[in-house]
Order: C-alpha cells, then structure tokens, then sequence
C-alpha cells in the first residue's frame, strides 16, 4: 500500500464535547491535506480514527463500547488500522495498551497535530504508536474541516482549566487554562462567515474566564464586541459561563446587541452551599440566586441553560431538598441532569457520597422536575412568532431551531410546509405542542 494517496480512505469518528469535536476537524483538515480522503465513513477504511472522550463514566463505556466494536471489525478485516485519539488516551494510556491489543496506535491531546505522522507510519510500519505531547501548550491555530453544519459552527476561544472543581478531572486531561489571542479567534470567525456560517457557538472549559491569562483581566465582552462587528454573522450563542464571573459589562452587551443570543449556557452543579463548598466551586447559593434574578431582570426571554450533578458528596436528602426547591423556584429552562460520577484522580472521589442508586433516583426526580418546567415554557411560546434557521427536513415536516435552542442539546421546533430551503432563516409561529416539542408554521 502507497501511503499518503486519496485512494486511502480514513473514517473518523468523534465523540464527546464540542471541543473535542473541534480537535477531530482540525485533525481531518490535517488528513485532507496530506492527501488522505478523510470523511466520517468507516465502512471499508483503510484507517479508522476515533477521538474519545473520558470526562465521567458514562462517556468512557461509550468509548470504550466504540473500540471494542471497531476492534472486532478490525479482526473481521472490515477495516484497517485502529487509531484512538483524545481525553480517554491521555487519562488511561497504560491501561489501553496493555488491555486492547487490537488498537494500532494511540495519540493524546497534546499530541492530535501529528495525526498525519500517526497514520503514515500505522500504514507503513509494523508495531504500536504512541504520540504524547504537552497538554499544557498554547492552543493549536490549525485549520478544519466543518462537520456540523452548512450555516453554523463551534469556535473554540479557550482550551484547560484552572478551577479544580473537586469533581472533574478535566485539568489533568487538558491541562491549565489557556485562551486563545483575540486577534486568532476574530480571523477565524471572518473565515468561517465568509465560507457561509451565519451561527458561531463559542466553547471554552470556563468561557467566562476568556483573556485573564493573556490580557490581564475577564475580556470576553471585549471579544464579543469584535465578533459581532463581523457584518455577514447573525447569530452568536455562548456556552459554558461560570455564574460567578458574569460580569454587568457582559450582561448589558448581551441585553444590547442583537446578534448575541438570550441564551446562555451556565453550568451550576448545585445551589447547596455545602455541596458547593465540597465541591471546590466558587460562589454560594446566594449569588446563584441573584446572578439568575439579574439575568432575567436585565435580559427579557432569556433562556438559560445548566447542568446538574446529583448524589455529590455532601448532598443528604437536606442539600437535595435545597436543589430541588431551587429548580422548582428559578425555573430554568434548559437542563442536563447527571447521577454523581466518582473519578479516578479527583478529590472527590476520596469523599462520601450516596450510594449509585440513590444518586440514579435523585436524578430521575430532578429530570420529572425539569420536565414540567420545559413543558411549560414550551406551552408559554405558543403564539410567539420567532427567527428561526432550518435544519433539516423528513418528508414536509421540518427541523428549525430559534434562540432557545441549542444544537444537538435542546431539540428543535417542528414546521410543517412545503418549498422551504434548508439553511435559511425564516420567521414562523409557534401553534402547538406535540410530544413536548413546540410546532409551528410559516410566516
């Protein structure tokens, strides 16, 4: 085999977050331009890619569930070469080589712009590959290839984290805090408006945090202001914003500027304060209720969304009781609930916590909660008439999202209808509800 030709094929497979989804762009760019035909069809590829995720349990069963799957397909001579990229090799490098003998190669998160160098020598050359570099370097500029959509894209502003919540592990994995120059991301964002995008979601660890380590101090507003200076960009969603570092200046740009979406995605964990405490988190229960009160006082409609862990250490049925009175008080809009994962390599997993299944229940109960909560903001929209950017269509019934919607995270609004183009904005109505999604119809 002749390394290096469009004749070799390698399927990729991404999993986890948004960020980790922009490392397997950048390494498909990478591929495509060394001469590989790169696409996310493994069927028959020479080489098949899969970049991991290994933040809480269940990201790393699905992972592992994929290699073990890919392995298999490997011995049945489906394909070719197995590479395993991303967090879970960089947080269980010893424990997939010695227990997974079908993986040709490894490369870790410091490691994916050599992805071209893994892939030639796993064609070329007998024997295992191991690639590790720094986590801790300044953050790759390398271009990508887009998967997500026509009209919309993630842009990644930060990589790390220094906040050592006492739960996650995402620090020894990514490593510290790092932003990238205001002047990259802008470039970047003209790019990608000019190669049609009219939606950019900014993703970082802590998004809040922006600029602290190159510039001194929290510049995300500042950076907002020269992205939505870019004339050909509509929509701007920001997710991932620490509570306690939303600043006044950010709230009004937000209030202010059309193109900045009223949605915010904010990651609470908790309201106790002694869960929060053990935690190792920032703020207390008093901030959180007033940062949400300000939120909604300053920017009418806005959606916010959060996630919540249950069965944290700390948490008795008192500090459940606390969280469940807060959900049912502050009504957020959006959540994702998780039972407590217990980490190798975090302090709290040396805590005591409730036991697996109470966790599992608390969390059934806080998913009932935000239920009734979702339904009833779903039944408040009906009559809105909303921007909305098509996403897709099965049959005449089509896929739209607004404001308040999310991609791959919140669902979308059903229009019924008939010469209505993929990846245009249009304005519609909100009718009905149907099986807890909202349903509309053209304006």
């Amino acid at each position: 085999m002749e390394c290096g030709k469009k004749s070799i094929k390698v399927g990729v497979v991404s999993l986890g977050c948004a960020k980790n989804l922009i490392n397997t762009e950048q390494m498909m760019f990478l591929l495509r331009e060394a001469g590989y035909s790169v696409s996310g069809d493994i069927d028959g590829a020479d080489v098949v890619l899969v970049n991991t995720c290994g933040f809480i349990e269940s990201a790393k069963v699905e992972a592992i569930d994929t290699i073990i799957e890919l392995g298999q397909a490997r011995l049945d001579g489906e394909i070719g070469k197995l590479l395993v990229a991303g967090c879970l090799v960089e947080r269980y490098r010893d424990q997939l080589l010695a227990e997974m003998p079908e993986i040709d190669g490894i490369i870790g998160v410091g490691s994916f712009e050599n992805i071209v160098n893994a892939v030639d020598k796993a064609l070329c050359f007998d024997g295992r590959i191991e690639l590790f570099g720094d986590i801790n370097a300044p953050i790759s500029e390398t271009k990508r290839i887009i998967t997500t959509s026509a009209k919309w894209a993630y842009i990644k502003i930060a990589e790390g984290c220094d906040n050592k919540c006492a739960f996650c592990v995402i620090p020894n994995i990514r490593g510290k805090f790092r932003s990238r120059p205001m002047e990259n991301i802008v470039s970047e964002a003209n790019e990608l408006v000019r190669l049609g995008i009219k939606e950019l979601i900014l993703v970082a660890q802590d998004s809040t945090r922006y600029g602290l380590d190159l510039y001194g101090k929290r510049s995300l507003a500042t950076l907002l202001k020269e992205l939505c200076a870019i004339k050909e960009l509509k929509w701007i969603r920001l997710h991932y914003l620490y509570p306690d570092d939303i600043t006044d200046e950010l709230i009004e740009l937000i209030a202010e500027n059309e193109k900045i979406l009223k949605y915010l995605d904010m990651p609470i964990q908790h309201i106790s304060d002694k869960v929060l405490r053990k935690m190792n988190r920032r703020g207390n229960s008093k901030k959180l209720y007033e940062i949400i009160k300000k939120l909604r006082f300053k920017i009418p409609g806005v959606v916010i969304r959060t996630s919540i862990i249950t069965g944290l250490p700390g948490e008795g049925e008192k500090e459940f009781g606390e969280l469940t009175e807060f959900l049912k008080n502050a009504k957020i809009e959006r959540a994702g609930v998780f039972p407590y994962s217990p980490e190798e390599g975090t302090t709290a997993a040396e805590m005591k916590r409730p036991d697996t299944t109470t966790a599992l229940k608390r969390a059934e109960t806080v998913s009932d909660i935000q239920m009734h909560i979702m339904d009833r903001f779903n039944e408040s929209r009906i009559g809105d008439i909303i921007e909305v950017l098509v996403e897709s269509c099965d049959g005449g019934a089509y896929r739209v999202r607004s404001y308040a919607e999310s991609p791959d995270v919140d669902g979308c609004i059903t229009v019924f209808g008939e010469g209505i183009t993929l990846h245009e904005f249009l304005k519609v109505r909100i009718t009905d509800i149907i099986d807890g999604e909202p349903v509309g119809e053209l304006l």
